[in-house]
């Protein structure tokens, strides 16, 4: 059954791996989101939820805003 969670962005880490200035992981760190009186943040959960995701992104064209919410799609991988 898939499941979509709402989580904010918290924080953007960029970590240096390597001698050259363009060698930077950027990690982006996210907390479940959940207000009672919302009611999409219902359909996730019925009292106040925990979770966090820790993430790395190598690809520069994808990027999170800290401070901003997202949702998180967990669906079954076929196959597996």
């Amino acid at each position: 059954m898939p499941v979509r969670a709402k989580f904010r962005c918290n924080t953007e880490t960029h970590k240096r791996w390597g001698p050259e200035d363009s060698q930077v992981a950027r990690s982006f760190e996210f907390m479940a989101v959940y207000d009672p009186d919302v009611p999409e943040d219902q359909r996730y959960a019925k009292a106040s939820p925990s979770g966090s995701l820790t993430i790395q992104v190598d690809n520069p064209a994808v990027s999170f805003e800290p401070g901003k919410a997202y949702y998180l799609d967990f669906t079954p991988a076929d196959g597996e």
